[in-house]
């Protein structure tokens, strides 16, 4: 079946930046995000498979591979799996969230920045497919812009901006009882102070993940 040349869980106004932008936004030479890198690595086994959504340049997933994991990243704009392949010199499946259909076939998953343009009201959705698409205690690493209602950025990008409390139940009612979520100040591409909120979760596990 072809897939459609969409991304973001199909908001045009978002699928139409990253198509534009998706040269810019590759060339920005921001570091990877090795602090979040280090310790979801750290919480699977070597050379444990990996599932990586929206890797946008790849930048993550470079780290990620020098860790010794099994990475297979993906993106859901064609044009930014392109400009990742460029950087990584390895295929770069283009996987819209909302075509996620594996099945136990992952030790982690992670989503950097890019779950956060998913619509409130299809985020659980997408987090069931990742449910289902880790194996037993599987490891889950997300990144969210923190917020109280969804809303556009200047660029027109659609965000859910989640609370914390919001998340953390959205995540409970899908399976990932016992989320572990960091709240941090950052930024971004429109380069503006922003609230992140970090979220580890394992599949099914009601304890606290370690440290």
């Amino acid at each position: 079946m072809q897939q459609k040349d969409q991304s973001m869980a199909d908001d045009p106004q978002t699928t139409a930046f990253y198509a534009a932008e998706a040269a810019r936004y590759a060339a920005r030479g921001t570091p990877p995000n090795m602090r979040h890198i280090e310790r979801f690595s750290s919480l699977l086994a070597p050379n444990a498979a990996v599932l990586e959504l929206g890797c946008g340049s790849g930048r993550d997933s470079a780290a990620l591979l020098a860790k010794g994991l099994d990475l297979t990243p993906s993106d859901g704009s064609p044009e930014l799996a392109a400009e990742a392949q460029k950087r990584l010199g390895r295929s770069v499946q283009v996987l819209r969230f909302a075509d996620l259909a594996a099945k136990n076939a992952y030790d982690g998953v992670y989503a950097n920045a890019c779950l956060l343009h998913v619509p409130r009201a299809e985020l659980p959705g997408i987090l069931r497919a990742i449910h289902r698409a880790l194996r037993a205690d599987g490891v889950f690493y997300s990144s969210f812009k923190e917020g109280t209602q969804e809303g556009r950025d200047r660029f027109g990008r659609l965000y859910n901006y989640p609370s914390p409390d919001w998340l953390a139940a959205t995540f409970a009612d899908v399976g990932f009882p016992s989320p572990q979520i960091e709240q941090v100040m950052g930024t971004g591409y429109d380069a503006e102070p922003t609230p992140w909120l970090h979220v580890y979760a394992r599949k099914d596990a009601a304890g606290p993940m370690p440290a």
